[in-house]
């Protein structure tokens, strides 16, 4: 599939779930302001994913008006279990690479699961994208955005009341339309 497609129904997806849902109330205007950066990658194994990572980091690092990347797998990374591992791996390798309180990783994919939830949780939407992704945030961007915001440690509470109270149909029929086919 061509990039410009999955980026296409990246895009859709952020504006459909993540921002009118108000899953994010900091996503509106990086998309407003065009400062998400997207990467496709196709065929990529966890090296691969991994490089792409490191260099998406010292990409971040001369380029202030990125605000986020988004490093999306268009065919990997599809088996959630896998998907986790590599997520670590990310975050081991922040540190390592002394990135810690620089920027942060955060986790979608298509099967995301949050831990002792079921699998048909509708709550589980709140992180279920369109592609498996990592999410590569400014730390910086993050706590200034959230200094103000009320009860910020309140939004991972409300985003599962959300999309619990709308339903499971009603989440992956908003997820579905995000997408071409």
């Amino acid at each position: 599939m061509p990039h410009s497609i999955i980026i296409e129904e990246t895009e859709r997806w952020i504006k459909s779930v993540v921002i009118d849902c108000n899953f994010c109330p900091f996503a509106a205007k990086a998309l407003f302001k065009k400062s998400i950066r997207y990467i496709v990658l196709d065929n990529a194994d966890k090296d691969a994913a991994l490089e792409s990572l490191k260099n998406e980091l010292l990409y971040l690092d001369e380029n202030d008006s990125i605000e986020t990347t988004l490093i999306i797998f268009s065919n990997n990374f599809t088996e959630f279990d896998s998907y986790l591992s590599l997520v670590k791996q990310s975050e081991r390798m922040l540190s390592k690479l002394d990135y810690d309180g620089v920027y942060q990783v955060a986790s979608f994919h298509p099967d995301y699961c949050f831990a002792g939830a079921e699998p048909d949780d509708a709550a589980n939407y709140t992180n279920r994208s369109v592609y498996p992704m990592l999410h590569l945030l400014r730390e910086e961007s993050i706590t200034k955005a959230l200094s103000t915001f009320k009860n910020p440690e309140l939004i991972p509470e409300h985003n599962i009341e959300f999309a619990r109270n709308k339903g499971l149909q009603y989440m992956q029929v908003l997820r579905a339309s995000c997408m071409n086919n």
